[in-house]
């Protein structure tokens, strides 16, 4: 679905995205993505060669030798010494041979270990995943606020100009002074980069999009709604007591990490207990000097059955020396784990109180918006009827789109909080 639409995007002239839309996009096409996908693909393979260590094991083998120099052997014959070489110049050897492993506690403790690592790709492929939906959803609101400022600077730019056509007027016929029309001249002048500086952050804030998405940098796209299309999520109760780390995906994959250290460990000292395993073969072999061989009689088979015990006694103290170091890797996870725990949990509680603080500003914002537009209007209609002056115009403007731009920033701070916040909680499921 990802890719057809991508590929459809591509013939488009100008295609704007949902934040739905953008997230198919980025998890059907990003590399991080598909390389955490592959990774599951190689520890499931892994497990499978792990598992294949139970069942019976069969060779077939065929060798050859030329004996360049017989061995020589001197025997005593009644008080005489003879030397007489032995063995054959050409020799054969081939058949079959087979084992199987029965009894084998660290074999079987090491299939468990091998489950526990697919089961870690999964959790790994599953970060992989809340980071890109993080970072695709936060590119989206980062250019749904370049665009909401754009927006309130157009619009201070548009006021700007109006109200220099007036100025302009009324110069011409004399009811104002050069310094109001000036004064407006400079109004608009100063009014301009602030529209182009925002323009350019669109731009960027697009590019940054589009990287993520995986996209072409000079296909044009737009993003669909704004701002406030999200503020009705500020109307969620969140209460700390009720925030825990259960499905956080870092604590997941310590967890993880901590069972297999643990069965590493157990695997260690297994290491002491004894193995069982059976053997089989069934040869054939062929001696000679003439090197001639096409008889059946010259083959000889042989063939044997049996049962290897193995009991560990001493391997120069490497096995403890290999139990201690599974302690101590265990040990430190153990304290990494405690640490990142504590992190994670600080960042839940800036996470929460950034989201408060922002429902705090922007309602705040909000009412002041609404009573900057007023005074702006007010200001506009006193310089018009001869009772205000271009000051008070300039005031309530920048009064104004000081207002907008805090109620923007606040949902802003506010959705990215709370992505932030949802990311911790592993609660970003898509």
């Amino acid at each position: 679905m990802g890719l057809l639409m991508f590929g459809a995007l591509a013939g488009l002239a100008q295609t704007k995205l949902t934040l739905e839309q953008a997230l198919e996009i980025a998890l059907s096409e990003n590399p991080t993505i598909k390389i955490a996908d592959q990774e599951i693909e190689i520890k499931r393979y892994a497990k499978q060669g792990t598992y294949s260590s139970l069942y019976p094991k069969i060779d077939a083998s065929a060798t050859y030798q030329r004996v360049i120099e017989k061995q020589t052997m001197s025997m005593d014959f009644g008080g005489q010494t003879q030397t007489i070489k032995v063995g054959s110049d050409n020799s054969f050897n081939g058949g079959l041979t087979a084992a199987m492993p029965v009894v084998n506690a660290q074999l079987w403790a090491s299939l468990k270990v091998s489950a526990l690592d697919v089961e870690l790709a999964v959790e790994k492929a599953r970060s992989s995943r809340q980071d890109m939906v993080e970072q695709v959803t936060k590119a989206y609101y980062t250019v749904l606020l370049a665009k909401e400022s754009l927006g309130v600077y157009k619009r201070v730019y548009d006021n700007a100009v109006e109200n220099n056509k007036n100025v302009k007027k009324r110069y011409e016929v004399g009811s104002v002074s050069e310094f109001d029309y000036i004064s407006s001249n400079v109004s608009v002048q100063n009014a301009e980069p602030n529209v182009f500086e925002a323009e350019n952050s669109v731009v960027l804030t697009l590019w940054q999009l589009k990287a993520l998405l995986g996209m072409d940098l000079q296909m044009d796209i737009d993003v669909e709604g704004s701002l406030s299309d999200f503020k009705s999520a500020m109307d969620e109760a969140y209460n700390l007591s009720q925030l825990d780390l259960t499905d956080n995906t870092t604590m997941k994959q310590f967890d993880l990490q901590e069972k297999m250290l643990d069965k590493a460990l157990k695997i260690t000292k297994l290491a002491n207990v004894p193995t069982v395993s059976i053997n089989a073969a069934y040869l054939y072999t062929a001696l000679g000097n003439d090197g001639k061989f096409g008889d059946r009689k010259a083959w000889n088979p042989y063939s044997y059955a049996g049962v290897q015990l193995n009991i560990p006694i001493f391997a120069g103290n490497a096995k403890r020396a290999a139990t201690r170091q599974a302690r101590l890797n265990l040990s430190n996870l153990q304290l990494q784990r405690e640490n990142i725990e504590r992190q994670l949990r600080v960042a839940m509680i800036q996470s929460l109180n950034s989201m408060q603080t922002s429902v705090k500003q922007f309602n705040s914002a909000d009412a002041t918006v609404t009573q900057a537009k007023r005074g702006y209007d007010i200001s506009v209609k006193r310089y018009e009827v001869g009772r205000g002056t271009l000051v008070e115009i300039d005031n309530s403007q920048l009064a104004l789109t000081q207002a907008e731009l805090s109620r923007n920033s606040a949902i802003y701070n506010f959705l990215t909080s709370k992505i932030a916040l949802d990311k911790i909680l592993g609660n970003l499921e898509y």
